[in-house]
């Protein structure tokens, strides 16, 4: 059974920097998807983030230039560089998984499965 567990979120001011991480313990599948999701207070749930076992990676327009996900695959864990951060990125943020690497992005947030628990994102003016 896959369980993820994020870390790394925090409070911190207009163009300031944070990294996330996500541990995926009792991974053993041989291609899978990892990817980072965000939910504002009243918003819908949108994807950021994804990367395939393979290293291949997809952004939301809103975070390309300053984003960077990236996986080690020996320690089963991915990482989201954030930079330049901005009050609007403000988000609860969420890890989840997937077996397969094929439809590694955002557009089918049902196949996830299954998600961390969040970590919480606070940029400040």
């Amino acid at each position: 059974q896959v369980q993820l567990v994020e870390s790394g979120g925090g409070s911190v001011q207009t163009g300031g920097s944070l990294r996330l991480s996500c541990v995926a313990s009792g991974l053993t599948w041989s291609t899978y998807c990892m990817g980072w999701f965000r939910q504002a207070p009243g918003k819908e749930r949108e994807g950021v983030a994804h990367i395939d076992s393979h290293q291949r990676t997809t952004y939301a327009d809103s975070v390309k230039g300053r984003f960077t996900i990236s996986l080690d695959n020996v320690k089963k864990t991915i990482y989201l560089q954030m930079n330049s951060l901005a009050p609007e990125v403000t988000a609860m943020y969420y890890c989840a998984a997937k077996p397969g690497a094929g439809l590694c992005n955002a557009d089918f947030p049902s196949l996830f499965r299954p998600w961390g628990q969040g970590t919480q994102v606070t940029v400040s003016s």
